[in-house]
């Protein structure tokens, strides 16, 4: 179980959808997290086996936070909204957003 720090409400008062709404934005915020320390690595080393490895291992976090936000889209109608407003998309997002709004 999470520690009582974790949570910005009483735990207790929160139903088992929110909880793991809350577990899947921060699964997502860690896979982010871990995509850009790979990154960050894959770009100084030296050792070309160990970028690929790395490369391999940020592409991995990368698939990890995709299905988070696959999770969060199928749970959330707004979330589901906004992804399928803007993803998948060309062109100049403001104006995307300009045109949703419309």
């Amino acid at each position: 179980m999470a520690t009582s720090s974790e949570w910005h409400e009483s735990y207790g008062q929160m139903s088992e959808e929110t909880l793991n709404f809350s577990r899947a934005l921060k699964s997502l915020q860690e896979e982010l997290e871990a995509v850009d320390w790979y990154n960050q690595r894959v770009e100084v080393t030296k050792d070309e086996q160990l970028r690929r490895i790395l490369a391999h291992n940020r592409d991995e976090e990368i698939e990890h936070a995709m299905m988070a936000l696959e999770y969060l889209r199928r749970g959330n109608p707004v979330f589901d909204k906004h992804m399928r407003t803007y993803l998948f998309t060309e062109g100049d997002i403001l104006g995307i957003e300009e045109k949703a709004e419309e």
